[in-house]
Order: C-alpha cells, then structure tokens, then sequence
C-alpha cells in the first residue's frame, strides 16, 4: 500500500452510528431461553471464533440437527469433529477461554450468536452424549454462556445467499486438486488425484477413521 489510512478511535466511531435500539439491548440474555433452546435443536452450522496471544481463528462447523448440545439453559457442549488436524480453535481455547458460536440457518434470514468461555474436555459422559452413530469425537468443548443474542438476516438478504441464482459453479473457479499443487508446491501427484482425494473426504471421511 502506497499511502497511510487514517483509521478512527472509539469516540470517532462512536460518533458516526446511533446506538443500538433499547429493544435490541434487552433482548440480549445471559442464558437460553425456550426461543434459544428451538433454534438450537434445529441448528446444523456455526461460526466458532477463538483467539489468544498467537492470533485469532473462525471456524466452520456443521454436522447434524442439534449440533451444539445444551447442558443446561447457561452450558452448552460440541463435538470436534476431524478437519485438517490444525486444531487451532482447539489450541486457542486452552490458551485463552473466550468464544463466540455465530449459527446460520439455511433459508432464515436471521442469527443466532453465543458468548462465552470455554473448555476442551474428554469427559466421557459429554463425548458419549455427542456420538454421530458409531461416532465418538476425540474432544469436545464445553461453553458457559455470557450471552445469546438473535442477530437481524440483512446481511444474508444483501448477499442473496439462499437464492437459487446466487449459488456459485464450482467449475468457474480453480479447483481444490489445481490450487493444493501450487499452494503446497506439489510435484509428484496430478491435480486430478488430488481432486478425486478430496472430492472422497468431503463425502466419506465426515467423521474421520471408523472405529473397529
């Protein structure tokens, strides 16, 4: 960049917005309600956003309705189910407790966000609890709640996400094979090997090895 940006502080800041409406502070709560406890049965992805000292991380998370467990109305728990084996969600939450869960609903126009802090556990009764099927995760993490929120679906209608002509062509874009071989300097293995490995995982991998 070839010039300096004037960034603002908190009262500059301040100074351009109104303040959040009184009903929108009010329905900020500290634990889940009956409305929370609807959403999250039916929830299939989120957000998790952790950091430490070492940096910040947002990851996906999906699986089947009723993804986040709730423990009780202030305590909810999750499985971590295998990705890339970076952990670094996992790593940030040892290092520093706090979290936030951001759930997107397919065809909602409307959020759901948690607060909180957070542990990894193998406690058995938590992990047998979070089982996919035969499925048992290695860890969980566990949250306490600060605060749940409902977030308005602007940003969904601005980007037309569940609109059928907003959906992208794979095919327009490099594919995973083709970007893997320059980005990780793969020489000994064809792109197209590398599309078929993980066109597989993305279907038949979900829940990492079977157990025997």
């Amino acid at each position: 960049m070839d010039r300096d940006i004037a960034y603002l502080n908190d009262a500059e800041l301040s100074a351009l917005y109104a303040p959040p409406g009184d009903l929108v502070q009010r329905a900020v709560r500290s634990h889940l309600t009956d409305f929370h406890l609807e959403y999250l049965r039916s929830a299939t992805f989120f957000i998790l956003a952790t950091g430490s000292s070492n940096g910040l991380d947002a990851s996906p998370r999906g699986g089947a309705a009723g993804i986040v467990q709730t423990i009780d109305r202030e305590t909810v728990c999750f499985a971590d189910w295998p990705g890339n084996n970076r952990i670094e969600s996992l790593r940030n939450i040892v290092r520093d407790d706090r979290v936030g869960l951001l759930f997107i609903f397919p065809g909602l126009d409307i959020f759901m966000r948690i607060n909180g802090r957070a542990g990894v556990t193998v406690d058995g009764e938590i992990l047998d609890r979070l089982k996919e099927g035969t499925r048992r995760p290695k860890t969980a993490v566990v949250v306490r709640i600060d605060d749940v929120l409902f977030h308005c679906g602007k940003a969904v209608n601005r980007a037309g996400l569940w609109k059928a002509d907003s959906q992208l062509d794979r095919k327009a874009f490099p594919s995973p094979g083709v970007m893997m071989k320059e980005l990780a300097e793969v020489t000994d293995v064809p792109a197209e090997d590398l599309d078929a490995g993980y066109s597989h995982a993305m279907v038949n991998d979900l829940y990492g090895e079977p157990e025997h």
